[in-house]
């Protein structure tokens, strides 16, 4: 299962096998033959990054563990229009029982995976800049996209609200400031734990590097005010850029010199699902 924990991919493919089939599969139980054997291909239809095949082959084992699934192409892998994915041999029912899951599954993660490379692709040759996922995932599904937006090249900001400090624009609200909001979150905090801090003004993001802040996200600043922040921190703090990213702006923001650059609409949220189809081989 590559980087994926099997325990927690079975749990997700479970619900949605349980969700899919119901009480049964009343088409395939009525037109198949019950010993009728059949040979399927996974199949890209345009050109996309690859991703979701080990999720792909729990699918079918969780359906029928006799079910052989060989995969031919490699999660992360570039394919052109017509690239067999993997293939499943074996019942024909229980092929059809399991194919709408693994088509879900494999077009939302080769989506998230295709987009994110285009991502990745923007930032320029030599430029340190890396592209980072947010928490804005579907629910229950994040660990699946989130392995789709590494498989596309990208990396991974925090996973959950537990595994990081982040001060964003309510809490320095709520808590008062910036300087405050970081002094309390460094007393809280494990002594392993970066504090990073949003910022929406130049003037924040001084508060911010006064009070200690190890990371900074300037959130929704133009190219200009990015360029400036970097001249401004001058290495101090690990910088952050997030807020309608486009593939051209991360080109300009990686010039301007930012570590990262976090998107979350465009590659967990709303990346269009991949077009793949299964196709019976006669």
């Amino acid at each position: 299962m590559t980087d994926l924990p099997l325990p927690l991919v079975d749990s997700i493919v479970d619900r949605a096998l349980a969700e899919d089939l119901g009480s049964g599969d009343i088409t395939t139980e009525a037109c198949i033959d019950a010993d009728a054997i059949a040979v399927a291909h996974g199949v890209a239809r345009g050109a996309i990054v690859a991703c979701g095949a080990p999720v792909v082959a729990r699918v079918f084992a969780r359906i029928d563990p006799r079910l052989d699934v060989t995969i031919d192409t490699a999660d992360g892998s570039r394919v052109s229009r017509g690239a067999i994915l993997w293939r499943v041999k074996g019942s024909a029912r229980s092929v059809l029982m399991g194919e709408r899951v693994a088509l879900n599954f494999a077009q939302r993660m080769s989506g998230i995976a295709t987009v994110t490379r285009s991502y990745v692709d923007a930032v320029p040759e030599g430029a340190k800049t890396r592209i980072t996922d947010t928490r804005k995932t579907t629910p229950g599904l994040r660990l699946f996209e989130r392995y789709a937006v590494r498989a596309g090249g990208g990396k991974n900001h925090r996973d959950n609200l537990g595994s990081a400090v982040l001060i964003k624009d309510n809490h320095i609200v709520a808590c008062g400031g910036v300087g405050k909001a970081i002094a309390r979150a460094r007393e809280r905090a494990p002594h392993t734990s970066k504090i990073e801090c949003e910022v929406d003004t130049l003037a924040q993001l001084g508060e911010a590097l006064a009070a200690g802040a190890d990371i900074v996200l300037l959130d929704n600043m133009d190219t200009a005010t990015v360029a400036e922040a970097v001249r401004i921190t001058a290495g101090r703090a690990f910088l952050e850029a997030s807020g309608g990213i486009t593939p051209p702006r991360v080109t300009e923001l990686a010039r301007a010199g930012v570590d990262a650059i976090s998107v979350g609409a465009a590659l967990t949220h709303s990346a269009p699902a991949a077009d793949i189809g299964v196709d019976f081989i006669a």
